[in-house]
């Protein structure tokens, strides 16, 4: 009687995929501990990191699928304090910026990372389109996505009062460029298709 291959025997897990993608190793990882113990927003976590590195090491698809699904991935500042803290240098924020755009890309997002990703859609949006950010556009197009419309709505008039918010955008010398390097860095991908 045969078995079934284990899925980390081939190349096509998603362990696999976010070694070849970000050059991670994520053997090197061996449950210390440090990671977690040093995230400012650990405590916030469903799954800490640690726990959703041990996840993905097994190249199982269930267990990638909880790691897909989890709100810790959302929540990871990417301020690679687990990374200078490993005393293997696994690159952690690497390996959970992956299992976010895969997260999206599978259509496994954590329900409550749509507010999260309407606000990185909206910043990068921005960003891209005027070269730095336009605060105004950056609120408008966040409580669109968002549909938060009323949510701060009495800031708006204090902060226009006080200067804090220009009402038309500051556009910097060389935008041309700075759409290239988003198309180079974006390739193929379009970020439109994967709006909330």
């Amino acid at each position: 009687m045969t078995s079934a291959p284990h899925p980390a025997a081939h190349g096509d897990t998603l362990k696999a995929r976010i070694e070849q993608a970000t050059g991670v190793k994520l053997n090197h990882c061996y449950q210390c501990g440090k990671c977690t113990a040093g995230c400012p927003v650990a405590v916030d976590m469903d799954l800490s990191s640690c726990q959703i590195l041990r996840l993905v090491q097994f190249g199982d698809p269930e267990w990638d699928r909880k790691a897909l699904q989890c709100e810790g991935i959302w929540l990871c500042l990417a301020c690679e304090t687990c990374s200078t803290r490993c005393p293997q240098e696994v690159e952690v924020p690497k390996v959970m910026d992956f299992l976010r755009t895969e997260a999206v890309r599978r259509g496994l997002a954590h329900p409550r990372s749509r507010d999260i990703l309407a606000f990185h859609r909206a910043f990068m949006d921005s960003v891209q389109a005027t070269g730095r950010l336009y605060e105004i556009g950056l609120v408008a197009d966040y409580k669109l996505r968002s549909r938060h419309f009323v949510k701060d709505l009495m800031l708006a008039p204090k902060m226009l009062v006080r200067g804090k918010l220009p009402l038309l955008p500051h556009l910097i010398k060389g935008r041309d460029a700075m759409k290239r390097i988003f198309q180079r860095t974006l390739g193929a991908h379009d970020a439109k298709k994967e709006q909330p």
